[in-house]
């Protein structure tokens, strides 16, 4: 139990005389009533306050319209490995699987899915060009613009892939309906995330090599919408790759650094942070801790985060300069942010699922 929640416990139990709600302690996270998984999971993903999915690696994906208060199972699709999901709206989505000889029982071959019913029925998408083999991320990347006076919006989606490689990036300019993909081995050896700021600017999570002993962190971005890219990170470490990724602006990013290096006296854990629109980016100090493995991040503005990991989760509320360890559940893999009225919900994926609302 953090401060926080020794703080929540003792003003419900009326223990901490003259602290009320309203000055109150901290937010806590609250574990939501998913079904229980043996390891981590992967992905959750909301297109509003009330409607969201989360999968897992046994090939089931759930559905809530209630803001999580309760799923409901919509696929049991095992020897698939739900990886990523991203969807344009409530209806429209795809299904990013992980793909056979990485993971064992992982029987499926096809890489995506797409449905048009919000996730009650998913085909196979056909994606031209080099052979996709998983997917790691998915990202969704509207940008509106005016068609004929009325406010319309361009829809891209980019599916990415995979950890342990080949690294295939799988991109649709016409919002999921036809899709190509290119091969970016020559700059990194995975890819295990995607985001996009805006049209023209975006970045991948990867690693330099498929052996990890040889591996480094590696950052790609782009400045044409994807038509190129280059290394904007290079680690100097063997046995790191990156993760995921957040931006809370168009500036200022965040990326989670793993290590998977053997050795105990190797004890610095670090993350990469960018202000200048990942032009360039520099390493920080998260935890010196050889137990600690770093998986996903989310900030809901440039100095309030959360960086998930193994053990335990953390905190930072100045930007990365300080952290503190928070009980947000264990190997938290994604971590979303949710406007929720005056202000957000915050999802955390891992071993379960948890929620933090935070006032606006």
């Amino acid at each position: 139990m953090d401060r926080r929640q020794v703080l929540a416990a003792g003003v419900a139990m009326g223990t901490l005389p003259g602290l009320s709600w309203a000055q109150e302690a901290d937010p806590v996270w609250v574990r939501q009533p998913t079904e229980p998984y043996r390891g981590k999971q992967d992905d959750v993903v909301f297109v509003d306050a009330l409607t969201g999915w989360y999968g897992n690696g046994a090939g089931k994906l759930f559905r809530t319209i209630d803001g999580g208060q309760s799923w409901t199972q919509i696929l049991d699709r095992p020897g698939t490995f739900v990886r990523a999901l991203g969807f344009v709206d409530a209806s429209l989505g795809f299904l990013g699987n992980i793909g056979p000889d990485y993971f064992p029982g992982v029987t499926d071959a096809t890489p995506l899915y797409r449905t048009r019913d919000g996730g009650l029925s998913w085909e196979a998408v056909t994606i031209a060009g080099p052979v996709v083999t998983g997917i790691c991320a998915i990202d969704v990347h509207k940008a509106a613009f005016i068609n004929a006076g009325v406010l319309d919006y361009r829809v891209t989606i980019r599916a990415g892939g995979r950890v342990g490689g080949p690294a295939l990036l799988a991109t649709s300019r016409d919002g999921g309906e036809t899709w190509s993909s290119e091969d970016l081995s020559a700059l990194t050896a995975m890819i295990l995330d995607v985001h996009f700021v805006d049209e023209r600017i975006g970045f991948i999570c990867g690693a330099s090599d498929t052996n990890v002993e040889q591996s480094r962190a590696v950052i790609l971005r782009t400045g044409d919408g994807g038509h190129s890219w280059s290394r904007v990170y290079e680690g100097a470490r063997p046995f790191e790759l990156t993760w995921k990724m957040s931006f809370p602006t168009e500036t200022t990013g965040y990326v989670t650094v793993q290590s998977y290096n053997p050795d105990p006296a190797v004890t610095q854990r670090v993350f990469a942070k960018t202000v200048d629109g990942g032009l360039t980016w520099s390493e920080m100090p998260l935890v010196e801790n050889a137990a600690v493995r770093a998986f996903g991040v989310g900030f809901v503005d440039e100095r309030h985060g959360w960086i998930g990991a193994v053990p335990n989760g953390f905190e930072t509320r100045d930007g990365g300069a300080t952290w503190t360890p928070v009980q947000m559940g264990n190997a938290v893999n994604k971590v979303r942010i949710v406007p929720n009225g005056g202000g957000v919900a915050v999802f955390a994926i891992g071993v379960e699922l948890h929620r933090l609302d935070l006032p606006g």
